[in-house]
């Protein structure tokens, strides 16, 4: 089987499902995220939020902010903070390339999803991204209705 045809391993926890009207998203990049042990039980039990998150660069490093990791229900001792910010794991290389984008106007780092890829580590896919303005995001609606539309019609055939 060769990598295009791979079936896709994931196993998706969050999606922001907003991030993709709201935004043109350029380029995306799969990273790595610190977490703490009783946020990892709680990523597995499918309890995560990033709807309103964005990703930061503070000293060559990204963080992602505002992301809602709660708490575990049986993890008593070392518990965390749901809404901390969370470092993301990136070559430097990378972090240069995003931070000379982002110094540009419009620009912003918007998680996409977090997911376990086939090995099990818990990663974040981050997507450089520029906001859409009324206009384009009326064109998405228009094209999303079209494509609902025309399926309706060629199933009907």
């Amino acid at each position: 089987m060769s990598a295009k045809n791979a079936p896709d391993k994931r196993n998706v926890v969050a999606q922001n499902r907003k991030a993709r009207f709201s935004y043109a998203l350029e380029e995306s990049f799969e990273t790595g995220i610190v977490l703490q042990g009783s946020e990892v039980k709680s990523l597995r039990a499918g309890h995560a939020s990033i709807g309103e998150s964005y990703a930061e660069i503070k000293d060559e490093e990204v963080y992602l902010v505002n992301s809602n990791i709660p708490e575990h229900k049986t993890a008593s001792h070392y518990t965390h903070s749901p809404s901390r910010p969370r470092k993301l794991l990136l070559h430097k290389k990378q972090i240069r390339k995003l931070l000379g984008k982002i110094k540009q106007k419009g620009y912003t780092l918007v998680p996409i999803s977090i997911y376990f890829n086939e090995h099990n580590k818990a990663k974040v896919e981050l997507a450089l991204a520029k906001g859409k303005n009324v206009v384009d995001k009326r064109e998405t609606i228009k094209q999303r209705d079209w494509e609902r539309n025309k399926a309706r019609i060629l199933k009907g055939d």
